[in-house]
């Protein structure tokens, strides 16, 4: 258990052992992260970068274009927002306190 005194400390779904591929779907993992990838949706050019790399299966995609993030599976790592192309950055994480 945790010190619940602590700033910024909340009660979480437990972790556990995933051994198949495949399988993000099955375990809700998004009040784990700190912070929350925000999709600017004038600037997204629908190159599909945030799909390809997010580790969790969280962009959501439909009939090629973007339009939008399961925060019920992001886990707040930020790859989405690293792999958006620099000049464009559609995606940008923030601090979830701050939302």
């Amino acid at each position: 258990m945790g010190n619940t005194d602590s700033p910024g400390w909340k009660e979480v779904s437990k972790g556990g052992v995933i051994r198949d591929a495949g399988n993000a779907k099955e375990y809700e993992t998004g009040e784990w992260r700190s912070q929350r990838p925000v999709k600017d949706d004038d600037a997204c050019i629908h190159c599909l970068l945030c799909w390809v790399f997010c580790p969790d299966n969280s962009i959501i995609v439909e009939d090629g274009k973007v339009t939008g993030i399961d925060l019920t599976h992001c886990k707040g790592c930020g790859i989405c927002a690293k792999e958006c192309p620099d000049k464009i950055k559609a995606i940008k994480m923030v601090e979830e306190k701050n939302l």
